[in-house]
């Protein structure tokens, strides 16, 4: 049978939006890390290899809750720099959506998290020698966004190394980063000869021990997060009537149908919407 309808209907309609979120005061910051050079994150460039993982909770990420299919696109963050060499690092970034809101403790030892499948691997070079006494940001925008869901809390993972030990800065040129004061939601790993990643497939892991120059209870720095979310709309589509002398019937995707065979679904036919069961 035939029941005609309005010729307008209500359909669904998706938009992708762009933003950003930042944790502390990204665009004027005034604190740098408080402790010493293993207490900073993401990385020092005093020494070869550095590992850091950042806890960022749904607290400091309150503004993506209410937004629908959240992506993670890039992350940012700054340091100062106070060095006159180029540093040349390996990165790469681990993301994971956790309930995680702080690191465990076994035997009064922290304990690191798991990590695998890195979103991004790139070589950078900091040209330090250009910035020197100046603000830098350092950047990654992933090759392929990371689907964070609603309510959860985001772990990064950030391991920088270079190609020997030589390629670091000295004496107390840290190029040291500036924190948000958020303390405990980070922790950092430092060798001058092992990648974290080499030292997460040993037996001495997830342990966080003095020995390697761990920094337990690192502020997380002051970082800025794209990210991308799709924005639900309802609204309202005119759907273009054929002519009366027309008597045509065409479905959704302007296909044409003869009346004498028309399989079961939603039809316009003479500038009116038509169900057929």
């Amino acid at each position: 049978m035939l029941l005609a309808v309005l010729a307008t209907f209500t359909v669904a309609v998706q938009a992708q939006t762009a933003g950003t979120i930042t944790v502390g005061d990204y665009d004027a910051p005034t604190e740098l890390y408080n402790g010493s050079y293993f207490d900073m994150a993401p990385t020092n460039f005093y020494l070869a290899h550095t590992g850091a993982q950042l806890i960022y909770t749904a607290d400091e990420l309150a503004d993506l809750q209410d937004k629908h299919e959240v992506k993670i696109t890039s992350l940012a963050f700054k340091f100062y720099s106070e060095s006159f060499e180029d540093i040349i690092r390996d990165v790469k970034i681990y993301l994971e959506a956790t309930d995680a809101t702080e690191f465990a403790v076994v035997k009064e030892v922290k304990q690191f998290f798991p990590f695998e499948n890195p979103v991004m691997e790139v070589e950078q070079t900091y040209e330090m020698l250009n910035y020197y006494g100046e603000d830098m940001d350092v950047e990654f925008t992933l090759p392929e966004p990371f689907a964070l869901a609603s309510g959860k809390n985001l772990l990064v993972t950030i391991v920088f190394d270079a190609q020997d030990d030589d390629n670091c800065t000295m004496g107390s040129d840290y190029a040291p980063f500036y924190t948000s004061g958020i303390r405990n939601k980070g922790m950092v790993y430092t060798d001058n000869w092992t990648s974290f990643v080499d030292f997460a497939q040993g037996e001495d892991f997830p342990d966080a021990t003095a020995m390697l120059g761990c920094g337990t209870n690192v502020e997380l720095p002051v970082t800025k997060i794209g990210y991308t979310y799709n924005e639900n709309a309802t609204g309202i589509e005119e759907i273009e009537a054929a002519t009366a002398s027309d008597n045509a019937y065409y479905n959704l995707m302007g296909q044409k149908f003869s009346a004498d065979n028309l399989p079961a679904g939603i039809y316009i036919h003479n500038g009116r919407k038509v169900l057929v069961k």
